[in-house]
């Protein structure tokens, strides 16, 4: 009777542990979701309001990187060649639904409507925001690229966001944990080359940049966030932000 008490007082102990750990992840995405908006908020007034700090600051490394772009032609190049056709977010949507369509044959559905609906509402939510704000792109003599559309909050750089924390979060069980911090890193630098890129190549703003970055974390965390609340609702395990949003994906048929 001794044993039998204190081995279901360690399992209360653990549970309460790991739902502490749990309350905090999940505070902590309501956190960065709740931040990143009111950022994401201040810079569209600020931007609405042709705040000149933020103008003059936008010319300045606007002028800079078109200058560089105008005397190295071949790095030009490789810009280009990564933004319209590696970093693109046509290119990206493609693999986020490429994704999206293995989730769905291995019956993982929850985790494919999570991707699906995170990749769609981050392109419509971009698309709203830039119909609604109507800022102009960069006119700059001599240009080195071109983009349709308006130009706040970068479409790249709210795709990149949004993409490459969905195959993250997604395809971190599949990592060997040693490795998980290489995906890390190129996922990050990834998304901090595709906001350069668009700078560098005079189709975009920094601030535009930045508000596709901020928007986009947004999007993700409040998703990710709803995803963690079912798996407490449901009864599953608590997962960690570096095992990914559904570490059963080893499994075969994680939802059978």
């Amino acid at each position: 009777m001794v044993v039998r008490a204190t081995a279901l007082r360690l399992r209360e102990r653990r549970a309460r542990a790991a739902d502490r750990r749990y309350g905090v992840r999940l505070l902590g995405a309501a956190a960065v979701a709740a931040l990143s908006s009111v950022l994401f908020g201040l810079l569209l007034v600020l931007v609405e309001g042709s705040w000149r700090p933020l103008l003059a600051m936008d010319a300045r490394a606007a002028r800079r990187l078109h200058s560089t772009g105008l005397e190295h032609p071949a790095w030009t190049s490789t810009l280009r060649f990564l933004s319209d056709w590696v970093w693109d977010p046509v290119t990206l949507r493609c693999v986020v639904a490429l994704l999206t369509a293995w989730l769905l044959y291995r019956r993982a559905w929850r985790l494919a409507a999570w991707s699906g609906v995170t990749a769609a509402a981050g392109g419509l939510i971009g698309l709203l925001v830039k119909t609604v704000v109507e800022r102009a792109r960069p006119s700059l003599a001599d240009l080195v690229a071109q983009a349709p559309g308006f130009s706040f909050p970068s479409g790249h750089a709210m795709t990149a966001t949004t993409s490459f924390a969905i195959l993250l979060l997604v395809l971190l069980p599949l990592v060997p944990r040693g490795r998980r911090a290489l995906c890390w890193s190129v996922a990050v630098l990834s998304v901090l080359g595709v906001g350069f890129t668009r700078v560098a190549l005079g189709v975009h703003w920094f601030s535009d940049v930045v508000g596709g970055w901020l928007l986009g974390l947004a999007v993700v965390a409040s998703t990710g966030w709803a995803f963690e609340a079912w798996r407490a609702d449901s009864g599953r395990r608590r997962s960690e932000v570096t095992e990914g949003l559904e570490p059963e994906l080893t499994e075969a048929g994680p939802e059978r």
